[in-house]
């Protein structure tokens, strides 16, 4: 016979899961309409838009490499400029300060979500009157300015995305806070998009001069410099109405709303937010996800971060390149959307887990694809449609590995991260999520050159013996030994 103590502890067990239903339900029954404007809307609206915004620099700064590639940097400068992603990989570091210190009357987001926005709006009025003599300072890019003036441009993204993050988990109700990850997705993709593909197209003087101009000019239809200032007056415009059109929720209304559930953000000073972040490093469940998430896109790097650098070096137009992305846009709106019935479930990481084989596999892929570009080449140097058809489904099947990946994570940290301090705990999530894909990317741009042997000619004569081409014809020519010589070493190992 069962003891009256194990009776009673049971009965205290279903009467808390009963109460944890009931509460469920009355939420559910509560929630705004996700998609309704006079429900929850308008606010998605809002988050969308926000990470509209914080997509464009991170776009612009994607763009770069490209620029650099054409103008034959090495690979080493390659991943010094890289170090530009990192402050989304570090923003840990003073996220306790953006979710401590804010002013009540304005918002403990809006505090500082405004002048971060306001201030990347002066980076980069300031940046387009200097970034082309960056570029072509004395003959060749200014590596360390361009470095410098990004990675700053992008640590005020950054501290705009834990403002968001944090924000998005008080804007939305807790039930539909799942779509919190949607909003980021795609509005980053959104903004990504025009910073990146819509920039390189019509900075392009090519694809201009032979989709768009009736006679051709030397120069695209946009430049960087005023890209930059047309999308600082943006910033500037719209951080505008935000301040004066949208209020946050009071703690009152916070606590009316979860009707005395735990769930309000907790006033805490900065010392107590990093001893609750350290204290938040001490689970041994977050230890483990700290090390998963630093460690599980090792396998996924260098075809992430060189793969579209070797097309580029290849002779692949750049301008080409980004327009393959075009027709991948619909389908990172739609995947992100698709994938959160699937992560808006109890269990999020299996959709993870189970799209990191197929995601390695592609490391494969783009090795092949790099090998047989050059076959492709025509004498005047254009690439035949059905090799961008080739190059397009293989990056489409890729994007359904990296979007799974990318909601579902995101999906886990909404809904496991605690309300009483959003920013802080979102932050560390996304930050180890991020580290864990930069660091590997510039150690793998970082090896190239050193893992790379290779030749230059120029008819029958070798022209140079470095790791450097002059021109993209001679870049076309290369010979690489390497693959040789380490299909070689492998067999020698394996006898």
């Amino acid at each position: 016979m069962r003891k009256r103590g194990e009776l009673l502890a049971e009965n205290g067990r279903s009467l808390l899961i009963e109460k944890e239903i009931s509460y469920q339900i009355k939420e559910m029954k509560e929630a705004p309409l996700i998609w309704s404007w006079k429900g929850e809307g308008k606010n998605i609206a809002l988050l969308f838009f926000l990470y509209l915004l914080q997509g464009i620099p991170l776009g612009l700064t994607a763009s770069i490499p490209l620029m650099l590639q054409n103008r034959h940097v090495s690979y080493k400068e390659q991943a010094e400029f890289s170090l530009v992603f990192w402050p989304f990989s570090l923003k840990l570091l003073w996220a306790p300060i953006v979710d401590s210190l804010y002013s009540s009357k304005m918002g403990r987001r809006k505090t500082w979500l405004v002048p971060v926005q306001y201030l990347i709006g002066i980076a980069m009025l300031f940046l387009s009157t200097r970034v082309d003599q960056y570029l072509d300072s004395e003959g060749s890019p200014n590596i360390q300015l361009l470095t410098a003036a990004f990675f700053t441009l992008n640590f005020l993204a950054a501290t705009q995305d834990i403002a968001v993050d944090g924000w998005a988990l008080t804007m939305l109700h807790r039930s539909n806070v799942g779509y919190a990850s949607t909003c980021n997705s795609v509005g980053q993709t959104a903004g990504y998009f025009l910073g990146y593909v819509v920039f390189v197209a019509f900075e392009s003087a090519d694809f201009c001069n032979k989709y768009l101009r009736s006679q051709p000019e030397p120069n695209g239809l946009l430049t960087l410099s005023g890209f930059l200032y047309f999308w600082g007056i943006i910033f500037f415009i719209t951080t505008t109405f935000v301040w004066f059109f949208k209020r946050e929720k009071t703690q009152a209304q916070e606590n009316s709303e979860r009707d005395g559930h735990d769930g309000n953000e907790q006033d805490l000073s900065i010392i107590e937010t990093y001893k609750l972040l350290l204290k938040i490093f001490k689970l041994p469940v977050i230890r483990w996800t700290v090390v998963v998430l630093l460690t599980c896109k090792i396998g996924f790097s260098a075809s992430d971060a060189v793969s579209g650098l070797k097309l580029v070096e290849m002779g692949v137009p750049k301008a080409q390149l980004a327009l393959l992305a075009v027709p991948l846009v619909p389908l990172q709106i739609v995947l992100p959307l698709f994938i959160s019935r699937y992560t808006a479930g109890p269990r999020p990481m299996q959709v993870f887990i189970n799209a990191i084989p197929y995601r390695l596999m592609f490391g494969f892929v783009y090795a092949g694809l790099v090998w047989i570009t050059p076959w492709f080449q025509s004498s005047d140097g254009q690439f035949p449609f059905y090799y961008y058809l080739i190059v397009v489904i293989i990056y489409a099947i890729h994007q359904v590995t990296v979007y799974s990946m990318f909601v579902a994570v995101m999906a886990f940290f909404a809904k496991v991260s605690d309300p009483q301090v959003g920013g802080t705990y979102m932050t560390l999530l996304n930050t180890v999520c991020n580290l864990g894909g930069n660091w590997p990317s510039t150690l793998a741009l970082w090896s190239v050159d050193a893992l790379t042997w290779k030749s230059c000619h120029s008819g029958n004569s070798i022209v140079d013996e470095t790791n450097k081409c002059r021109n993209s014809a001679e870049t076309l020519a290369i010979v690489y030994r390497s693959w040789r010589s380490m299909l070689g070493r492998l067999g020698w190992l394996l006898r």
